[in-house]
C-alpha cells in the first residue's frame, strides 16, 4: 500500500496567529508536541471549505479531538479581505457550530499571503496539514482529502512511536 504521508518528514513551522477562537489560551505546536495535529486551513467564503473541509474538521474534533489528536482550524485570508474579518469569522463559527480551536492567520499587512499560509507554502484553501507527535509535517494537501484517506493517514501517525 502506498502512503500519502511525506517521507522524510519536514519540520512544521510554528503557527503565526493574530487571534484565537474556541480556546482559552493561544495554541502552539510546541505545546501540542506529543499529539498528532490536524491543521485545517480554510476561508469562510471558500465553497469546498464550507461544504467539505470544515465539516470534516468538526467531525474529527467531535469524535477524536481529545487525547492524542488535536484538530486546529486556521482561517487564512488571501482574498476578499474586506469581508472576511475576525468579526465575520466569529459569526460564521457560531452559526456553523464549530467547536474546534480556530486561529486567524496573521495578515501580511498588504493584502497578500498571510504568515502561516506562506510558511507552509499552501497553494490555497482548503489545505489539510498533518503533523506528527514530534512536530514534523507529514502531509500538506491542497483540496479536500476524502474521509477514508484522511483516516488511514491519521491512524498511521497515531500508531507511530
Amino acid at each position: 500500500m502506498t502512503s500519502i504521508l511525506n517521507s522524510p518528514p519536514l519540520p512544521a513551522p510554528e503557527l503565526d496567529v493574530a487571534q484565537w477562537l474556541n480556546t482559552d489560551e493561544p495554541l502552539t505546536l510546541a505545546k501540542l508536541r506529543g499529539k498528532v495535529v490536524v491543521l485545517h486551513a480554510f476561508q469562510m467564503l471558500c465553497p469546498a471549505c464550507v461544504k467539505f473541509a470544515t465539516p470534516q474538521a468538526e467531525e474529527l474534533h467531535q469524535r477524536f479531538g481529545s487525547g492524542d489528536l488535536a484538530v486546529i482550524g486556521l482561517h487564512t485570508v488571501f482574498e476578499h479581505h474586506d469581508v472576511m474579518t475576525p468579526a465575520a469569522l466569529a459569526a460564521y463559527v457560531y452559526e456553523n457550530r464549530l467547536r474546534f480551536p480556530i486561529g486567524v492567520d496573521r495578515p501580511d499587512g498588504h493584502g497578500g499571503i498571510p504568515a502561516t499560509m506562506r510558511a507552509y507554502a499552501m497553494e490555497g484553501t482548503p489545505t489539510l496539514v498533518l503533523i506528527d507527535r514530534k512536530g514534523q509535517m507529514r502531509l500538506n494537501h491542497f483540496g479536500h482529502l476524502p474521509d477514508l484517506a484522511l483516516g488511514v493517514a491519521i491512524g498511521a501517525l497515531l500508531a507511530e512511536d
